[in-house]
């Protein structure tokens, strides 16, 4: 909308002012408080903790990674254009996790999992996780410069069969029911994670040197039943036709209920429900800026302060110890945030003389479908495989993504492997905000898959990558299933 304007004695034409939409000024009303907190007044207020932590190179890398994810995530939440929810669970991860703990840790001299080596490869992981940060950007600019092909065919579009999504939902029940069968009922899923742990090894389906068999049980249990749940939130969320028929708002229902009971946050891990409730978000609300700015600037605060206090129903209420403490900062250096710490140790099990791994771990997390009794040598998980190099009980252990890149390619390796991320990142976000701009058509696919990856980003960023595979390996056999390339719209989702 523009204003015309004409000059009062002369008549003449001044020129068109554009109109400031509402959301330009909310932007630019939160622009200057939210980049100041993210990028000063929050790391500042961590470092300022007394602690024991010396203020050597490592202390300042760290605030340099702090602030520049911060700067980054505020560029994320005040974008006015288009959504960008693949880069915006990235940063967020990054400033969170990588960032504001790591800082916290530094501060306090204590860190969640031993640093086996010197301080310096502490440093090094710092700088390298800077580095891949960089290189994250370059590659989100590499694909905002990419040139528009034209002239080139349009291949037929990927959209959802009607017939197809019903298969999806009868999967998700069937699987699902498996599932709380081999539990013994849905009771046990609404008391701990320990307790579905020893549930599952009495039924024979986890072994003490084994849990391939429990995981997938899982992921068959919970990936159908979200699947079904977006594809439907979808289809009511575009279509006027869907909200008329019973059937639709009837499955829905359904399999809402079905999700409350396999994937709430008591029975799985904190990082799969944030999965869960970023997708369901980003698909129920595909256009709204306010949702989108809330889930990432809450999603600090909840990362910070609410996440160490999610473990709450790890354990039964006999070994379960809550966590007394008087300072603001020490959650976060107990367990939660290790992704710093164990890409250091990385860093120091390669120096030590194992090497890198050139590709061994990445082959086995493409590759996790194949047993082990046909590829005997294939690569343990990463977090797992330095928990036990370690010397470390607990070998349950994170592997970041910088870390599996670096194990695997070296330094040149992980830099030109966040290129690609950031560019497929990229160019993710900008299909997606395509797709959805005037709602988009019910059964895209693209407008389920891009909130799913920002979901699910949380869970590959921390690693290992192949604990990862698993459900995206269940999760693309989903897909497969509901995904048709039919023109005719009578047999689509409409």
């Amino acid at each position: 909308m523009a204003v015309d304007v004409r000059g009062a004695d002369t008549g003449t034409r001044r020129p068109e002012v554009p109109a400031v939409s509402p959301r330009a000024v909310l932007s630019r009303a939160l622009a200057v408080p939210l980049v100041l907190g993210l990028v000063v007044f929050l790391p500042a207020a961590v470092a300022l903790q007394p602690g024991a932590g010396v203020h050597d190179e490592a202390y300042w890398l760290q605030i340099a990674l702090t602030c520049y994810a911060g700067a980054r995530l505020s560029s994320m939440i005040l974008t006015t254009r288009r959504r960008r929810l693949i880069q915006g669970s990235f940063w967020l991860f990054v400033y969170a996790a990588m960032g504001v703990a790591s800082l916290a840790q530094l501060v306090l001299g204590r860190v969640p999992t031993p640093l086996v080596g010197p301080r310096s490869d502490l440093s090094a992981a710092l700088a390298l996780t800077l580095v891949g940060c960089v290189a994250f950007d370059v590659g989100v600019l590499l694909a905002r410069h990419r040139p528009v092909r034209t002239g080139r065919k349009e291949r037929p579009a990927a959209s959802v069969s009607p017939r197809r999504l019903y298969l999806l939902v009868l999967l998700a029940f069937v699987a699902s029911g498996y599932y709380v069968m081999k539990l013994g009922g849905p009771a046990v899923l609404f008391s701990s994670r320990q307790e579905i742990s020893d549930t599952l090894a009495e039924t024979g389906v986890a072994t003490a040197g084994s849990h391939a068999g429990s995981a997938t049980l899982r992921g068959f249990g919970t990936v159908p039943a979200l699947l079904a749940l977006l594809f439907l939130t979808r289809w009511l969320v575009t279509s006027r036709i869907a909200r008329r028929r019973p059937l639709p708002i009837l499955l829905w229902i359904a399999t809402a209920g079905l999700n409350v009971v396999v994937n709430n946050p008591i029975s799985n891990a904190r990082f799969w429900f944030l999965t869960v409730l970023f997708s369901i978000l980003f698909t129920a609300f595909p256009r709204s800026p306010v949702m989108y700015r809330s889930a990432l600037a809450l999603g600090v605060v909840a990362a910070l302060l609410v996440f160490p206090f999610m473990d709450r129903f790890r354990y039964d209420a006999a070994d379960y110890k809550p966590m007394e403490t008087n300072s603001v900062l020490e959650p976060l250096a107990r367990k939660d945030y290790d992704q710093t710490v164990m890409f250091a140790n990385a860093i120091t099990e390669v120096h030590s003389g194992a090497g890198h791994t050139y590709g061994r771990q990445l082959a086995a997390a493409v590759f996790f479908y194949v047993p082990r009794s046909a590829w005997p040598d294939k690569a343990l998980d990463t977090g797992i495989m330095l928990g036990e190099w370690m010397g470390n009980k607990n070998t349950n252990l994170s592997s970041p993504l910088w870390s599996e890149l670096w194990l695997d390619f070296g330094p040149l390796g992980m830099t030109g492997g966040f290129l690609g991320v950031g560019y497929l990142a990229a160019r993710g976000d900008r299909r997606y905000a395509l797709r959805t701009a005037d709602g988009g058509r019910p059964g895209d696919m693209t407008a389920i898959i891009v909130p799913l990856i920002a979901g699910y980003s949380f869970i590959l960023l921390r690693g290992s990558l192949l604990q990862a595979s698993g459900r995206i390996g269940i999760a693309v056999l989903c897909l497969a299933m509901v995904t048709s390339f039919r023109t005719d719209p009578r047999k689509l989702l409409r």
